[in-house]
């Protein structure tokens, strides 16, 4: 079994399910769940599933993808100005420095936020060390999701 990577307190993360978007991740262990930057969440007729935009660059809709996904769960969440919002939870494939993992991520509009997705610590204990004081340990990606 290979040994689980240590990350920086942001790195880039890629969604194989949901496109194969590659975005920034604040590492957060602050926060118990993992969340995604989702806009024009529309759940079909019967609720099971929800189609939504991804933007996964920071402060632009280049590279954004329409994807449809299960909703697995319903969560009241308690963002970081204190305010509670129920979210839809889907579970999808992350990549994180080789280490693929099934995460469950909450949905929600994170545009005046400074990462398009947190990587809570339910997660986190599947993944290995954080160093708080390094960034993109599992290297760097261009907008295209290639490294550098």
């Amino acid at each position: 079994m290979a040994e689980s990577p240590t990350v920086g307190w942001r790195e880039w993360v890629q969604l194989p399910e949901l496109g194969g978007a590659w975005t920034k991740a604040k590492i957060d262990t602050g926060a118990r769940s993992s969340t995604l930057h989702a806009l024009d969440l529309e759940r079909d007729a019967d609720g099971a599933s929800v189609v939504f935009t991804i933007h996964p660059r920071q402060r632009s809709t280049v590279g954004a993808l329409t994807v449809r996904a299960p909703i697995v769960d319903e969560r009241h969440i308690r963002s970081s100005n204190g305010e509670v919002e129920l979210r839809p939870v889907i579970r999808t494939m992350i990549r994180v420095g080789g280490v693929d993992l099934d995460a469950d991520l909450t949905l929600t509009d994170r545009t005046d936020m400074g990462f398009r997705m947190l990587l809570g610590r339910v997660d986190l204990r599947r993944i290995g060390q954080v160093d708080p004081g390094r960034s993109y340990l599992q290297g760097r990606r261009r907008a295209d999701g290639t490294a550098r």
